[in-house]
């Protein structure tokens, strides 16, 4: 080998480098775990709330060392930002999908319009988007095209004031699109910096944010992350900050005694209507009026036996010339807003006030109080919240939580006159956040100049310096909803890292030891080589800065399997060398030369299968992808290059090298098995499970996990064993349709329902919460509180461990991109077999038998999902896990077709049939190896790699078992099959030389 100095420069200095990288990650670990250690002594578990005040103290402590250096110029804070990122299913946290919502923007861009052909395409395309791939931009060009004469630049809707610089009256349909999908792309790019902004603000280390393509959704990880409703808050609030003028209660006297009294009589028609449809039944509507009626017999003075429908819901009336025009139990605020905007009453308004908005308050309690603010025709307010340059945090003079705020000039100078206008009318001045009246506040001391203004309420420290970070970032251009969320518990993480360090160090051991006792001393410089592939591996993630996840260590796990494959395939050569009596210098040459062929052919089709999950996966999968294909570089440079070193290194004076033990010396060798004989059996065998596989499917079909179906799904612990069966009866009776199935120890389980699925937002997650809370509790101990059962419970094992929704919409899209990727990585491998050995036999062969393996370990899905006490889902991991197969058989497939072409180039005058033969027979003891090695590392990772991974790794099992058949009984039988003409036409091409005269 040339150059040896180099690659032991380059190995020295690139391990060097990862140890480097990695000390980042050992330094940042010793201090993270003495601030634990300071917080356990500091609070003990006899304290209120310890959970929460340990979480304090440690963030006080590793506060007080951050800027401490620690060793050579690092400090604690430097370390951090560089250590290895670990992903949510080790650390805990938060990961979400946010879907900006294009309609939204869209409607903003027309100035809310009104036109009729605007809104029935929006409404159009809202219904399309449910079923289809496109965005919703081409849906609404679409829908909008089919309404005859509608014009996109009507003055009515894109022609209009904010874009007529851009659009004109004369513009068709096709010069207008392109100029919204712009905008449309501007404001989605704005919203993700107001996202990135909030989350920078956080005070989460090493966030993840991005775009997802061009369909408007956001992807946000904040591992570590534990107040779950702050996050979701800080990620939906579209901080639509007004400034309004605001009514004052005696404006409104009249006005909700003559509502009340219009109101007696709805409700007394609504109840005569309910009774005759079902003298024998209650409605829920007549319940609910019931309900307030009776509510109010101790609310109110005025009411009088239930007559009273909105007066009698009043706590208290809003003293005079205050700006609340009174006071309502937070229960009630929905009942209240339902009736104010009913037409009969909101006919009731005299002509000043036709405009007028009512608004809730901030809760206070159980308590909110009710506005008045003096709207508009075109409900645009005075003054908006894009004026603000700063905001912070700060104590007003009585020493409560506020939000101070600076405007720009333009602000200042609007917000003059307002206060000038409410200090000569003593009027007030709402300051209204997403919809809720923070504060109204009088002006007594004359016009405000500066652009200075204050939000008081009745917030804590934290929710203050969120609300400033909110203002500061800037308000969304449209809502946010969560289509996808995956919360992981910190207990949960942290068995994780557990379960995944101890699958790693005993599948490290079992391959270490299996190197050795195969091939002796030869094994312990692949071992050697294989230390040095895991230190840079784990150097190269922690460099890029990439996450390291579950699914990623078991990516790791098994690059340790699969790069033995290199190895065993240049022991194996070398072997075949030695035995043609070559010297031992010659043979190590030519095993090398002659494995590297096939070593790269294997790697890339491995590789180009972790491209495609690189490419299509989010989260975990992109993780597994990642480690994969790190491994697969840094395997192939250390078994080529490394391995050869020591080799080289060792016998160069003379010394003999074994390249098998006592025990290992004559396996496989002299092998002579007929596998083509043996074809027509393999194929029924194939045939019959095909078959059954396809019957399973159209029977009892398969078990499609959230990611493709859609809802939520929660891992619920409890302290002692329970039966998945009464469980699931009990939340059916609760949620209508539920599902619960042991998910590891009988302590715990997987709850699954489609309950308000297509709901979002914190109030619908905290009531299904709430709601599973109750129908659990008699599985639950009596003093374990709704709080904490939830996620982010701190010390508590029993509960909510994990959760997950994915909305019907994003899960039809998962679905999709999953088909696609196990399409497009066979369209693929189908291609790079083509274009590798010219010849589409081999092609054929190596998809077909690709198509085998998937379509049969879909089978063994199908048919056991109910049997086995393990979680069989197909989800984004199982296609993960299809996927890899894929690449491992074409890696078996490969190796076997790169010695038939060898053969046939050597063997001119051998019948087809025994070349093929030969070639099985002398790659089979590579294949038994590799295949060996693969397993026992899968078995680990299966039994000691935690709960979540082992429908994943016995979904590879299975894979790898029956890819190991097919590349022998398969593929390379169906290539024969295949060729109707001599051997000669499978040899390699030979140029011919050039003639020179």
């Amino acid at each position: 080998m040339q150059n040896k100095g180099l690659i032991k420069v380059f190995a020295i200095l690139f391990g060097l480098v990862c140890i480097y990288q990695l000390s980042f990650t050992f330094i940042a670990s010793n201090v993270d775990s003495d601030a634990k250690d300071y917080a356990l002594q500091k609070i003990s578990t006899n304290v209120e709330d310890y959970s929460t005040k340990r979480d304090l103290a440690e963030a006080r402590y590793l506060d007080s060392v951050g800027n401490q250096e620690i060793f050579a110029g690092i400090t604690y804070n430097s370390a951090k930002d560089k250590e290895l990122n670990k992903g949510l299913d080790l650390k805990g946290g938060i990961n979400v999908i946010l879907q900006i919502s294009v309609k939204d923007i869209l409607r903003g861009l027309a100035n809310n319009s009104k036109d009729p052909s605007f809104n029935k395409a929006i409404v159009e395309a809202e219904a399309a988007q449910k079923d289809s791939q496109d965005s919703f931009v081409d849906l609404f060009f679409e829908a909008f095209s089919k309404i005859p004469d509608a014009k996109l630049a009507s003055p009515d809707i894109f022609a209009n004031k904010t874009l007529s610089d851009q659009v004109n009256f004369e513009m068709t349909n096709k010069e207008v699109e392109p100029i919204i999908r712009q905008k449309v792309d501007e404001s989605i790019t704005s919203a993700f910096e107001v996202l990135r902004k909030r989350i920078d603000k956080f005070g989460v280390t090493q966030p993840n944010i991005q775009r997802l393509g061009n369909s408007g959704r956001i992807l946000v990880e904040l591992p570590g992350a534990k107040d779950i409703s702050r996050v979701k808050s800080l990620l939906q609030s579209t901080a639509q900050l007004e400034f309004w003028y605001v009514y004052k209660n005696n404006d409104f006297g009249n006005f909700l005694v003559n509502a009340n009294n219009v109101l007696v009589d709805i409700v007394e028609k609504e109840k005569v209507t309910d009774t005759a449809v079902d003298t024998t039944a209650t409605t829920k509507e007549d319940a609910a009026i019931e309900a307030l009626l009776a509510s109010a017999e101790d609310t109110s003075e005025v009411q009088q036996a239930g007559n009273n429908p909105l007066l009698g819901l009043i706590v208290s009336p809003g003293f005079q010339g205050s700006p609340v025009l009174a006071t309502f139990a937070a229960k009630d605020t929905a009942q209240v807003m339902e009736y104010l905007k009913l037409p009969q009453v909101r006919s009731l308004l005299p002509q000043d006030l036709r405009y007028a908005k009512f608004a809730w308050g901030v809760q206070k309690e159980k308590f909110v109080d009710l506005y008045a603010i003096k709207g508009s025709r075109e409900n645009i307010p005075p003054l908006a919240g894009d004026v603000i340059t700063d905001a912070k945090q700060t104590y007003d003079q009585v020493g409560r939580v506020a939000v101070s705020m600076q405007m720009n000039g333009k602000g200042a100078k609007i917000w003059e006159e307002m206060t000038g206008k409410a200090y000569s009318e003593q009027s007030n001045i709402a300051i209204v956040l997403d919809n809720i009246v923070y504060s109204a506040p009088g002006v007594t001391t004359g016009p405000i100049s500066g652009g200075r203004s204050e939000i008081t309420g009745t917030f804590g420290i934290t929710e203050g310096q969120d609300l400033a970070n909110v203002l500061r970032a800037g308000k969304l251009p449209a809502s946010a909803d969560i289509i996808q969320s995956e919360i992981v518990g910190p207990s949960l993480g942290h068995e994780a890292i557990n379960s995944g360090i101890a699958s790693f160090l005993i599948a490290l051991a079992i391959v270490l030891i299996f190197m050795v006792f195969y091939y002796g001393k030869a094994g312990l410089f692949a071992d050697v080589a294989l230390t040095v592939n895991i230190l840079f591996i784990f150097g190269i993630l922690a460099g890029l800065g990439a996450v390291l996840t579950l699914p990623g260590i078991a990516g790791i796990v098994l690059t340790i399997g699969m790069s033995v494959d290199a190895n065993v395939l240049i022991f194996e050569r070398i072997k075949e060398e030695l035995a043609k009596g070559k010297a031992q210098k010659d043979a190590i040459k030519d095993g090398f030369s002659n494995a590297l062929s096939s070593i790269l052919d294997a790697n890339i089709t491995t590789g180009l299968t972790g491209f495609i999950l690189l490419i299509l996966g989010t989260g975990p999968i992109k993780g597994f992808a990642t480690t994969l294909l790190i491994g697969i570089a840094t395997s192939l440079f250390t078994a080529i290059f490394i391995t050869r070193l020591f080799i080289d290194g060792y016998g160069k004076n003379g010394k003999y090298l074994e390249f098998a033990t006592t025990w290992t010396k004559n396996l496989f060798r002299n092998m002579n098995i007929n596998f083509l004989a043996k074809r027509k059996i393999a194929y029924m065998f194939s045939g019959i499970l095909i078959l059954i596989s396809i019957v399973s499917f159209f029977t009892n079909g398969l078990n499609q996990g959230v990611d493709f179906v859609g809802g939520r799904t929660y891992t619920v612990r409890f302290s002692d064993d329970v039966n998945a069966t009464d469980v699931q009866n009990d939340l059916t009776a609760v949620f209508g349709s539920a599902e619960a199935k042991t998910f590891g120890a009988n302590n715990q389980l997987k709850i699954t329902t489609k309950y308000k699925v297509e709901d979002e937002g914190e109030e619908i997650d905290a009531q299904i919460q709430q709601m599973m809370f109750e129908a659990l509790k008699s599985y639950l101990p009596k003093d374990l509180t709704a709080d904490e059962f939830g996620i982010g419970s701190g010390e508590h094992s029993i509960g909510i461990m994990q959760s997950m929704k994915v909305g019907p919409t994003i899960a039809d899209d998962i679905k999709n991109d999953s088909f696609w990727a196990v399409l497009g990585s066979l369209i693929v491998v189908f291609l790079y077999i083509l274009l590798r050995f010219r010849k589409w036999q081999f092609s054929l062969g190596a998809v077909a038998a690709v198509a085998h393996d998937v379509i049969i370990v879909l089978g063994i899905f199908s048919l056991f999902y109910n049997l086995l006490p393990f979680s069989m889902e197909i989800n984004q991991a199982f296609i993960a896990a299809i996927l890899t197969v894929i690449g491992y058989s074409l890696n078996d497939t490969v190796v076997v077709f790169d010695r038939i072409r060898e053969f046939v180039n050597e063997h001119t005058t051998w019948p087809l049939g025994r070349t093929i033969n030969s070639a099985l027979n002398s790659t089979l003891g590579r294949t038994i190896n590799t295949s060996l090695t693969t397993l026992l590392v899968l078995f680990a990772i299966f039994i000691f790699g935690g709960e979540s991974l082992r429908g994943f790794m016995f979904a590879m099992i299975v894979g790898i078992i029956v890819g190991t058949y097919s590349s022998l009984f398969i593929a390379t039988p169906l290539m024969y099959d295949s060729v109707k003409k001599k051997p000669a036409d499978l040899k390699t091409p030979v140029k011919a030389p050039v003639k020179t005269t």
